[in-house]
């Protein structure tokens, strides 16, 4: 089927030029498989999408954007929950799924390189046969990229000892805005100058596609345990956290879940968690194995201490592995017992878990929501996941009670958004935590990166028309549920 772009067919030809014809799409049906990425309540159908195969390709479509003035905004897996990947009217998506290749496995440097399609599990299982792995771990590993979690910064369950993206990412090849290709840092981490490296990633989208990732590598640890403790109240789980933290002990990861989110994780994957219990922990410690084992011991301890009710050690690999199943399976899970959830990410100072907890309790209390919560205890780094059912007309109070949520992590000193992003979703709640001239230096920063504005436009940074003008959320039209009409 062809079917002429909005973009004009010289537009578009230009496109089929710098790629190929057959790796640009035009057809409005198969461009709505890019319309939005996790946060699904938000829709635009790009005027087209590119499938480039390699870095000379990406350029190529981005000087073409750039010598026509098209918006584009550059796609991994889609799995981003907050609107990062949301196209833009008008524009095109540079989908960078072909771009899938692991370049290089240096055991003796411990570095990898690869292209930004590679998934964040595969870095680890092209690593594995060195006795080597790659440290960041979000939940969605399987299915991320790893060009997403540059553009994210993204963490997961082990960042309270490893860091972010930020601290396992060595370099960037870069396609700017202009299509120029550039380097950003260096294999050995080590650049003179500005950290452009440091500007780039975490930014979004919004200065670049990256196209090779150098990330660094670490030995596998000699030992790593692991256990899964109840609680009688979220207090007393948050407790444990900041007494680990007192004692000196830095966990590989400290997890908690509350009620809701083990009774939908554990229908979904049956990993062993205790249901009804009001908070669980998940406690992992690795290194050197005497370390470990004391280390352990004293863990074990303090959740004795502070009233655990049930304490399971995984006595084994395949143990441990499900309960991180249990663990990684909460937002998919959340599904089963609410047809529709926002999932929202806030950061708040350790020391404010129960406080900030029992806020969210209340607030969905008074909007008649439920709210489910799983999150990074050691970092502070809340999940919290607001249940609603938009058949039943509650899509904009759990709209509003997920937006307050984020702004109540910022009122206890905290931050918007620990891994997620800001992205479309949360940029007008940006002035919360940011003054004006904060703002406006990053707003500097962009335009000198992207002087015209066509790198992910309308993400991070607030605008007039993007929260004063701000489209709703979709809402199909009668005659489109009755299946009298199809959207387009």
């Amino acid at each position: 089927m062809s079917v002429d772009s909005g973009l004009g067919s010289r537009v578009k030809r230009a496109f089929e030029t710098a790629l190929a014809p057959e790796d640009v799409i035009g057809d409005p049906i198969r461009c709505r498989s890019y319309e939005c990425d996790g946060l699904t309540g938000y829709r635009v159908v790009p005027e087209l999408v590119l499938l480039p195969r390699d870095a000379a390709q990406v350029a190529a479509a981005v000087r073409v954007c750039a010598e026509h003035g098209v918006p584009f905004v550059a796609r991994g897996a889609g799995t981003g929950l907050s609107g990062g990947a949301l196209p833009v009217a008008g524009g095109v998506v540079i989908s960078l799924a072909r771009l899938k290749r692991v370049l290089e496995v240096d055991p003796v440097d411990r570095r990898a390189v690869v292209e930004p399609g590679v998934t964040n599990l595969e870095i680890t299982a092209a690593a594995a046969p060195h006795g080597l792995y790659y440290a960041p771990d979000p939940s969605s590993q399987q299915v991320c990229t790893i060009g997403g979690n540059v553009a994210e910064n993204s963490g997961g369950a082990h960042c309270l000892k490893y860091g972010f993206t930020t601290n396992h990412v060595l370099s960037c090849e870069v396609v700017l805005p202009d299509g120029s290709l550039v380097t950003l840092g260096s294999d050995t981490g080590e650049q003179a100058g500005p950290d452009l490296r440091g500007v780039f990633l975490g930014s979004e989208g919004t200065l670049g596609i990256t196209t090779k990732i150098t990330v660094r590598l670490l030995r596998t640890p000699e030992s790593v345990r692991t256990l899964l403790a109840d609680f009688p109240s979220i207090a007393a789980a948050g407790d444990v956290v900041s007494d680990i933290v007192a004692a000196g002990i830095v966990p590989a990861a400290v997890e908690m879940m509350d009620t809701l989110a083990i009774e939908a994780a554990e229908e979904a994957v049956h990993a062993g968690y205790t249901v009804g219990v009001p908070a669980a922990l998940v406690v992992e410690l690795d290194g050197p194995a005497e370390e470990c084992d004391v280390q352990f011991e004293q863990v074990k301890q303090i959740c004795d201490r502070h009233g655990c009710t049930r304490l399971h050690i995984a006595g084994s690999p395949e143990e441990r592995a499900a309960i991180w199943r249990g663990r990684k399976a909460a937002f998919a899970a959340v599904g089963r017992i609410s047809p529709d959830y926002f999932v929202q990410d806030g950061v708040v100072p350790r020391t404010r878990l129960a406080e900030v907890l029992d806020r969210i309790a209340g607030m969905g209390a008074e909007a008649g929501l439920r709210v489910a919560n799983v999150f990074h205890a050691g970092d502070g780094n809340l999940h919290p996941l607001v249940l609603y059912s938009a058949a039943a007309g509650e899509t904009e109070r759990a709209e509003k009670l997920s937006g307050e949520i984020a702004e109540l992590c910022v009122e206890l000193g905290g931050s918007l958004s620990g891994e997620h992003g800001i992205g479309a979703d949360k940029a007008c709640s940006m002035p919360k935590m940011f003054s004006r001239d904060d703002l406006e230096v990053m707003r500097r920063v962009r335009s000198a990166w992207d002087p015209q504005g066509l790198c992910n436009p309308g993400k991070v940074l607030p605008t007039p028309r993007l929260c004063g003008e701000r489209p709703g959320r979709y809402r199909p039209h009668p005659l489109e549920e009755a299946g009298v009409i199809e959207r387009l």
